[in-house]
């Protein structure tokens, strides 16, 4: 049987194929495999077959195998790939928990309180510098002051950071 006889063969028996692939756990995928199918009866040059839906089940079997091995591998490198990198995994929300959310909420809100206790002048040039990522002498120009009047109130403040993380961690 030559190909255009395995065509009509394929044509024939496609729902049949096409609840092979499904029985086989296909499932939505079934459909891109019987075109796959379709696609490999007409590009591959074929001669005589003895017993043409045999020979059709066998591809669909085997296509199904190759797609089965290419899930299982993506599902490997993915688990991989998380384990290396240390993201998330795949069934779990990279969203942090309620109690981490608590905590952060309550250390940020520790954190700018000991800001606001070495005095405005102090909080507002620990931001620029250590957030906004601006330069100590830029700070300087841009308040009118010299520059270790911004380094002291950069010790202050970092003063302050280190007194709010040990109350923090003591509590």
């Amino acid at each position: 049987m030559d190909s255009s006889g395995l065509e009509a063969v394929f044509l024939a028996n496609r729902d049949t194929l096409l609840r092979f692939l499904r029985s086989l756990g296909a499932g939505d995928a079934a459909e891109d495999l019987v075109q796959e199918l379709w696609v490999r009866i007409q590009s591959a040059p074929t001669g005589p077959i003895a017993s043409p839906l045999s020979y059709l089940y066998r591809m669909a079997n085997n296509l199904m195998l190759d797609r089965h091995r290419a899930v299982r591998q993506a599902d490997k490198r993915d688990r991989e790939w998380t384990q290396a990198t240390g993201a998330a995994s795949p069934e779990q929300s990279e969203a942090p928990s309620a109690e981490r959310v608590v905590i952060a909420r309550q250390q940020a809100a520790l954190a700018e309180a000991a800001l606001q206790a070495v005095g405005e002048r102090a909080a507002r040039i620990f931001r620029r510098h250590r957030i906004d990522g601006i330069e100590q002498r830029a700070i300087a120009a841009e308040f009118g002051i010299g520059l270790s009047t911004v380094e002291g109130d950069l010790r202050k403040a970092y003063r302050a950071m280190i007194d709010a993380k040990r109350q923090f961690d003591a509590g």
